[in-house]
């Protein structure tokens, strides 16, 4: 067994870790206070090489792995642990993997070397506003008419909305979209590659709005309303039919990278809880952190940080084994129980660890002279939904572990 990174992944997180240092962590702050991921510094990251890690050169990725992913995740929300720029990163790591896999040459040409260089964004669009977790009862409408599909109904708590649609050159989503009958389920999915935007023009039938969030601010979440607004059939990505489980795939992918980011966010916390410690001084001037009651459950919790940090890389690797070295006997279904467990895990050890660092700092975390409640915030948003719900999460431990035909 090897707990080691490669030379290369060193030097990676290093070079990665320099660059946030000097561009990301001087300005998270207002980026969470004012609602906005500059675009410069998008492009910036994406000089860097911190989008579309996975995707080979030839389509103007990174030709990279998973683990290397998982870096830039991490390292993204330890320098911005209001979780903005690393749900951007995430995003644009696992799905434009995605349409690499199973988008058509024309599509992939066009779009990938694009979001490779931070000049577009590509994210997922399937929560809809009768439900998220229900993947196979998603009701939004394709309907064949020619050499296009029409697109009918709603799609909400999207990210990346303003980024793909004012900010930046180009972006859309992977949408999942029902060209079956409501009743075939997840056999009635077909997923497509929606560019709601080339060269600087929003197509028609096609409407937003951005929604008020209560963290996470420098991301924009919104809503996609769907009038008519037409995709080639060069758009289908994985086959039609075949939405739910390209979908699936997709999701296995980004939990990891959630996982990581959220790694990233409670590093930074603990550090800011344990300065803290150190320095605050009460009953005869001792620091508090020699009183136990302190001292324990930061030390509890860098036990639990390092077992999440352990389990995400194992699935990490384990994504690089199936997806680049592709290693006889591996299928893409047998990383479902790592990336669900990995979100389980490094999603509730942030958010304790946030809550344990306001517990520490006190009535000053709850001012805004203290930044901590900022991580508090962007990492509830991954405790209460986005890639899955915790308990979707246990659903699909569950399933995996006792067995698809006991837990229905």
């Amino acid at each position: 067994m090897d707990f080691s990174f490669t030379r290369d992944e060193e030097l990676f997180r290093e070079s990665v870790r320099s660059f946030l240092a000097k561009r990301l962590s001087p300005i998270w702050e207002s980026i969470d206070e004012h609602g906005f991921i500059p675009a410069d510094l998008i492009r910036d990251m994406g000089s860097q090489g911190l989008f579309a890690i996975a995707v080979p050169e030839t389509y103007g990725g990174q030709g990279g792995s998973f683990t290397m992913a998982a870096i830039a995740a991490e390292e993204v929300g330890y320098h911005d642990p209001s979780m903005a720029t690393a749900v951007y990163t995430l995003l644009n790591n696992a799905w434009p993997f995605i349409l690499y896999l199973y988008g058509s040459e024309s599509v992939k040409s066009e779009i990938l070397p694009l979001v490779g260089s931070g000049r577009a964004f590509f994210g997922i669009a399937s929560t809809e506003p009768q439900g998220g977790s229900d993947v196979a009862g998603l009701r939004l409408s394709a309907v064949r008419e020619g050499e296009s599909y029409s697109l009918w109904g709603e799609k909400i708590y999207i990210s990346g909305v303003r980024e793909a649609l004012e900010q930046l050159e180009a972006g859309g989503w992977l949408l999942i979209a029902r060209t079956g009958r409501i009743e075939d389920r997840h056999r009635g999915l077909t997923a497509f590659a929606f560019i709601a935007k080339r060269d600087g023009r929003v197509i028609d039938g096609f409407e937003y709005s951005v929604l008020k969030t209560i963290g996470r601010h420098g991301i924009s979440t919104g809503i996609l309303s769907f009038k008519g607004a037409r995709v080639p059939l060069d758009s289908i990505v994985g086959g039609e039919g075949r939405g739910f489980y390209v979908a699936m795939e997709g999701f296995n992918i980004a939990r990891i990278l959630v996982a990581a980011a959220n790694l990233g966010a409670a590093r930074w916390v603990l550090e800011e809880a344990i300065r803290w410690s150190r320095e605050r001084r009460l009953f005869e001037d001792k620091p508090i952190a020699s009183f136990q009651g302190v001292s324990f459950p930061l030390a509890e919790l860098m036990v639990e940080l390092e077992a999440a940090r352990l389990l995400v890389y194992k699935s990490a690797w384990m994504a690089d084994r199936i997806y680049i070295s592709k290693e006889p006997g591996l299928k893409p279904g047998d990383l479902a129980f790592y990336a669900a467990a990995s979100k389980m895990k490094a999603v509730e050890v942030a958010f304790k660890a946030a809550e344990t660092a306001m517990k520490t700092l006190g009535a000053l975390s709850y001012t805004k002279e203290s930044k901590v409640h900022r991580a508090f915030l962007g990492i509830l948003s991954y405790l209460v939904g986005a890639e899955g719900t915790q308990n979707i999460m246990r659903y699909i431990v569950a399933r995996e572990v006792i067995g698809k035909e006991y837990v229905k």
